[in-house]
């Protein structure tokens, strides 16, 4: 993403409990929402696909937070990528933390999560309420949701492979 003249990429660290999570600003002139990653099966914040996708949103004029929500340590054990609790409860975290930015303030939000990433987008937005503006699944795991899903109350886009039985 670096290098594109609309945006303004900033390397931020984001609070999450007693640890700081890289991330990703990608900010631009008179913004008409922003997003926030979830990024799924242990991928973050360097993720090819999902700063594809972030760019192609910045152009539409869309500010963008791409977050490693697992240091690298917890990405080691495959169990933290299941831990949807931890991911959501961490997506929450980044998305205060957007919302706390002058910049930001007054932006739709929405989520955009990525395999197990959607199942801890899906969480966060039913804990959230009428906060999340909109979420979206690439290729997700919304069963990981669960018990939660009946709460969701965002608009919610699921994207998923033409082969994709699940």
């Amino acid at each position: 993403m670096t290098g594109q003249s609309s945006s303004n990429e900033q390397n931020v660290e984001i609070a999450s409990g007693t640890l700081m999570l890289p991330g990703i600003l990608g900010l631009l002139a008179g913004p008409h929402g922003a997003v926030v990653f979830a990024h799924g099966s242990g991928s973050g914040r360097l993720s090819p696909r999902n700063n594809a996708v972030a760019r192609v949103l910045q152009k539409a004029g869309l500010a963008t937070l791409l977050v490693d929500l697992l240091t690298e340590f917890e990405a080691e054990d495959r169990r933290h990528v299941f831990d949807i609790e931890l991911l959501a409860g961490r997506l929450l975290d980044c998305s205060r933390w957007m919302e706390e930015r002058q910049a930001a303030q007054t932006l739709p939000l929405g989520y955009f999560g990525a395999s197990t990433g959607a199942g801890a987008a899906l969480v966060a937005a039913a804990h959230a309420g009428n906060n999340i503006g909109a979420v979206v699944s690439r290729g997700g795991r919304p069963d990981l949701a669960g018990e939660h899903l009946p709460d969701v109350l965002s608009p919610t886009l699921l994207i998923v492979g033409g082969r994709d039985e699940r």
